[in-house]
């Protein structure tokens, strides 16, 4: 029997994962956060052990993790998370120091293979070398430091591998999609869907779950595998937004520069005033990514799906899915309509 840990097993990612794994044969353990309801659900055969990563000591994780040949790390924050500035210090705590932590305890323990979810903005750092994406925005600094710094805890004893995510769409029991209030509710408010004339890669959850399971059994240890389902404009997916939502919305595009000014007007202002600020600069974010239609290349996308065995597809039904269950009772176009 292969024993695995999922960290963040009932989480978005972790619990498709956890799905995946008990098709494949494994014995299943998770390590989450008692924050929902697991009732009627969740898989019976999973062992949920509960706890904090970001509170537990090394040595409570080495001894939880014992007896465990694989581990899966699904804990975030992703870059929707506004912290307190300096927001480095944030993403750096949770993306870098716990999870070397923990990492540590798993090789400690005996782990012989683990999977950490990380971001395909550090596929673009890579890529892109002249527009200094791990060196303008804190995250994906953070991001970059994580998938080095997990693969050196791992050291000669365990290997470490990472799967570089893009946009994620679908839906899991009891948990509301966290783009209904990081995207929809910013940008579905009016009439007009204002959004930068780009484009990025996408991929239903149910892949990540796959490519996580391919990663333990085919990924090779250091090695880092971005993946997608789908490279498509911001277009394809608004308008997949309207029709989850039921809602007819006019897309309308503004060139980078003035897009840069309304992202740093009426969101990194605010936000600065709040005393917080965003794991992503607006400004760059807008000027050298969200305008250009950047994606991980095909080549790379197909050549992974063979190696770790993902389906690819289903990327306009993960948004229906999210937008249906993170507006079970439809969309509410009246109250949109009175704050125009």
């Amino acid at each position: 029997m292969k024993n695995l840990m999922i960290v963040g097993g009932t989480g978005f990612l972790g619990y498709y994962s956890a799905l995946e794994a008990l098709r494949k044969g494994y014995k299943v353990a998770s390590l989450s956060l008692d924050d929902i309801n697991l009732e009627g659900w969740y898989p019976k055969e999973i062992d949920v052990h509960y706890g904090d990563v970001f509170e537990m000591s090394e040595e409570e994780l080495t001894e939880l993790f014992k007896g465990f040949d694989y581990l899966i790390y699904s804990v975030g924050p992703d870059d929707r998370v506004t912290p307190k500035a300096p927001s480095y210090d944030f993403f750096h705590e949770r993306l870098v120091v716990h999870p070397t932590r923990l990492f540590t305890a798993a090789r400690k323990a005996g782990v012989k293979k683990a999977v950490v979810f990380n971001s395909y903005f550090a596929t673009f750092d890579r890529l892109y070398p002249e527009k200094k994406i791990g060196e303008r925005h804190p995250y994906v600094k953070c991001r970059i430091e994580q998938a080095k710094s997990l693969i050196e805890a791992g050291g000669d004893e365990m290997e470490v591998v990472v799967l570089e995510l893009p946009y994620i769409f679908g839906a899991m029991p009891e948990r509301t999609p966290l783009w209904k209030d990081v995207f929809v509710e910013r940008f579905f408010k009016g009439k007009f869907v204002f959004f930068p004339k780009g484009g990025t890669t996408m991929i239903h959850v149910k892949h990540i779950g796959e490519a996580a399971i391919g990663a333990l059994e085919n990924g090779k240890g250091g090695e880092r595998y971005p993946i997608g389902d789908l490279n498509e404009s911001f277009d394809y997916m608004l308008k997949a937004f309207c029709d989850g939502l039921h809602a007819k919305k006019i897309i309308c595009h503004a060139g980078k520069r003035i897009a840069a000014w309304g992202a740093n007007q009426f969101v990194a202002k605010p936000e600065a005033k709040k005393g917080n600020q965003a794991g992503l600069d607006f400004k760059y974010l807008m000027l050298d990514i969200m305008s250009e239609k950047m994606y991980i290349p095909e080549e790379e996308i197909e050549k992974n799906s063979k190696l770790l065995g993902f389906g690819r597809g289903g990327v306009y039904e993960g948004i229906i899915e999210a937008m249906e269950k993170a507006y079970p009772n439809g969309y509410p176009e009246k109250k949109a309509k009175k704050s125009e």
